[in-house]
């Protein structure tokens, strides 16, 4: 077993921050501080060298750091070896996950209580970011397992297919756009609400708009906003024409809050995917994890 200094060093050498370890460690910041001093102690060595507001890792704190993550997969597959000898070992367990904001808000809240309610022993801690950011913290180390919205290209790790989503055009109720079918170039001349840079729904659009010869320079961008939540609340007020995922605004369509505009050869489709880090496929409670979360969205196809 990795002692809790060990396990306080790991969380702030994959964050360079004392004050996020604390946060996803749920400990006062002087706590984090009394660990790693210490671990600096007891090995008569500086860890961490601090640069103002900022931190790094010293050589003695970078060899730390990676034996500790040889030796915490070693932990998790003694765990996993175990549990398959002794149904009754069942060691507490605090899972890393990321996922992008579409899939955070509206795919995995069920899931994730279905699983806490199986596995009463399970911690889960959520990263809510973009793709582009659930991406980096998976190569960081921050988490151990992300779900984004298309495929990366990306050596090191390993797509598993999730789920498919429609992206579609949506404005408020009762916009002059509400009762038309657009064709592609029309969005030339249509103001627009679009996601941030790193947006996997953004890039979908980007994509789709090439396939047009359209670049995304080109179109009346009024706005744009970070997460779907802001994007869906702006558009409700506006009059611009927004691109979100069908998931985010199935209640607003329902209700009539929302509108889709329907626009002629231009299907929006992306894919959730799962991402692990090359060699991390088969930790046991990820992959648990994994498998349980494409059970229960194949019993709901």
């Amino acid at each position: 077993m990795l002692s809790h200094p060990h396990e306080v060093f790991l969380e702030v050498a994959q964050r360079l921050s004392f004050t996020k370890a604390s946060q996803a460690l749920f400990i006062s910041q002087s706590a984090v501080s009394k660990q790693v001093k210490a671990l600096e102690e007891h090995y008569k060595t500086g860890l961490f060298e601090r640069l103002g507001s900022s931190i790094q890792l010293t050589l003695a704190g970078i060899r730390l750091y990676q034996k500790l993550l040889q030796a915490k997969q070693l932990q998790q597959e003694l765990h996993q070896e175990i549990s398959a000898l002794s149904p009754d070992f069942a060691p507490s367990q605090h899972l890393f996950i990321g996922a992008s904001t579409t899939i955070s808000l509206y795919v995995l809240p069920p899931v994730v209580s279905a699983y806490l309610r199986l596995h009463p022993n399970r911690q889960l801690s959520l990263k809510n970011r973009n793709s582009d950011n659930i991406l980096r913290a998976l190569l960081d180390h921050e988490i151990e397992l992300g779900i984004i919205e298309g495929i990366h290209k990306v050596s090191n790790v390993t797509y598993t297919p999730l789920l498919t989503d429609d992206v579609v055009a949506v404005c408020a109720a009762r916009n002059p756009l509400e009762h038309r079918t657009l064709e592609v170039h029309d969005l030339l001349a249509t103001p627009l609400a679009l996601r941030e840079d790193g947006s996997g729904t953004l890039a979908v659009l980007e994509e789709a708009l090439a396939r047009h010869r359209i670049k995304l320079a080109a179109l009346r961008v009024r706005v744009r906003l970070g997460g779907t939540e802001a994007l869906k609340n702006f558009v409700r007020v506006d009059t611009c024409l927004a691109f979100l995922p069908r998931q985010a605004v199935v209640k607003e369509l329902a209700s009539g809050e929302l509108v889709e505009v329907r626009i002629n050869n231009f299907p929006l489709r992306r894919e959730f995917n799962f991402i692990q880090r090359k060699g991390t496929e088969n930790n046991a409670p990820y992959k648990d994890f994994l498998q349980f979360t494409r059970r229960y969205y194949s019993n709901k196809a």
